[in-house]
């Protein structure tokens, strides 16, 4: 059996994160073995996944990274259970390493990516990964939902709080970062249901058409500017909801679609991620 020394202990903790208890019972188990302690740890790692799965993860954060090289991004939404955890260094390293493994492995779902081996480490699986920060913060958590985009030029953003996060896929033939991502701010802060008025079905546009003409007539408006009002309604509830038509906030005399045109640039995608929001 080796000697179990404090730095044998320390070297342990640094290597795995596990508490510095569970490093020394592991090391007794493993009778001195570093390799058979990491082991016995990852093992015990996997069992608390196992057994904290069904618990409910309320809180989480967005997490994005992009390959300038490849262009590609993703963004991807993290779960865990509790609020504290969600700016804890290790599970925003978690975040960071899962959305940085669909750039590079692009999965094909969340069953896929889990199984994937982990790109820092293919001896191991990407789940193995998610255990280790399970095992170690003692929460359950999970991959909620991802994008990955290829081509072009990206632009991305994420709150503060790390709870909404937007990535913007353009193209042109220079790229301007500043612009992305102050697009990228107003996105989250506007909140538009689409990027243009064509994902609208007609129907929904004559609905909100219909809607404020009643009202104008209901309001006793003459009936020759009745048409003119409800098409100014329409127009403003547009401009409230289709982002390239949008006042652009920083910048209120232009749309954001007048700005990307200035710096030429064509929008492609944009993807809004709130945490605990289906989308």
């Amino acid at each position: 059996m080796s000697a179990i020394t404090a730095g044998v202990v320390k070297s342990l903790r640094d290597r795995t994160n596990a508490p510095m208890m569970d490093c020394k019972e592991a090391l007794v188990e493993a009778k001195g073995d570093v390799e058979a302690a990491v082991a016995i740890l990852r093992k015990k790692n996997a069992a608390i996944q196992a057994k904290k799965g069904e618990r409910e993860t309320a809180e989480g954060r967005i997490a994005f990274h992009i390959d300038l090289a490849a262009k590609v991004a993703s963004l991807m939404e993290v779960r865990c259970e509790s609020g504290p955890v969600i700016n804890s260094e290790h599970f925003v390293s978690l975040a960071n390493d899962l959305v940085a493994q669909v750039v590079v492995s692009n999965p094909e779902s969340l069953e896929a990516l889990v199984a994937q081996p982990f790109y820092k480490d293919p001896s191991r699986k990407v789940n193995d990964r998610i255990a280790d920060v399970v095992g170690l913060i003692r929460e359950n958590m999970k991959v909620a939902k991802f994008v990955r985009l290829q081509g072009g030029h990206f632009g991305s953003y994420i709150h503060h709080d790390g709870t909404v996060g937007v990535l913007i896929q353009v193209e042109g033939a220079k790229n301007d970062e500043q612009i992305l991502r102050d697009i990228c701010m107003h996105i989250a802060a506007k909140n538009p249901l689409v990027a243009t008025r064509e994902e609208i079905a007609k129907e929904i546009i004559d609905k909100e058409f219909q809607i404020a003409r009643d009202a104008a007539v209901a309001s006793g408006k003459p009936a020759n500017i009745v048409e003119k009002i409800a098409e100014g309604k329409v127009k403003t509830w547009l401009a409230e909801n289709v982002l390239l038509e949008q006042p652009f906030i920083k910048e209120e005399k232009k749309t954001v679609g007048e700005i990307l045109n200035g710096a030429g640039l064509k929008f492609v995608r944009f993807v809004r991620y709130r945490v605990g929001e289906l989308s």
